[in-house]
């Protein structure tokens, strides 16, 4: 039934007509999960991640990378994956990480320190995993913080 619809409107309107679909069909399947879409600017970065993330700090001048991010939820109990740009001072967002979080009650698991660090640290019914790969001097650094349930029940595949 929309196919003649479509194709009765003049060449100039059908794209914007598509358009219009295809973003409604996108809204109505945001707002029935529980995923938070998140908006960014023209570089793909959100700049006010407060709202989404809860009480976690994050570095100064930090920019979350939306096009690279996956928010399940929001506030205190978000699980996912936030991708940020930390800037070109690697060494002050590990250290940011390392010292902030267990200072707000995160216990370290693990930390790898190299070109590309690890960082595992959990408090209560939460695991954090922290990959930072260090830009250089021209370039960026970024983490990925990945923000899981520390006892989810984990279900192994059966063989067929």
């Amino acid at each position: 039934m929309m196919a003649p619809l479509a194709s009765s409107l003049p060449k100039s309107l059908r794209s914007v007509w598509l358009a219009a679909l295809l973003s409604s069909g996108l809204l109505g399947c945001a707002s029935q999960g529980s995923t938070t879409l998140v908006a960014g600017d023209p570089n793909g970065q959100v700049q006010n991640p407060t709202q989404l993330l809860g009480q976690l700090p994050l570095p100064a001048g930090s920019l979350i990378r939306a096009d690279q991010s996956l928010i399940i939820g929001a506030g205190d109990n978000w699980v996912g994956r936030v991708v940020l740009d930390v800037g070109r001072d690697f060494d002050a967002a590990f250290r940011f990480f390392l010292d902030t979080y267990p200072a707000q009650g995160w216990t370290v698991v693990s930390v790898i320190r190299g070109k590309t660090s690890f960082m595992v640290m959990t408090r209560q019914e939460r695991t954090a995993t922290f990959e930072m790969v260090d830009g250089g001097v021209m370039s960026s650094s970024s983490v990925s913080l990945t923000m899981a349930p520390r006892n989810a029940a984990v279900m192994v595949p059966k063989k067929p």
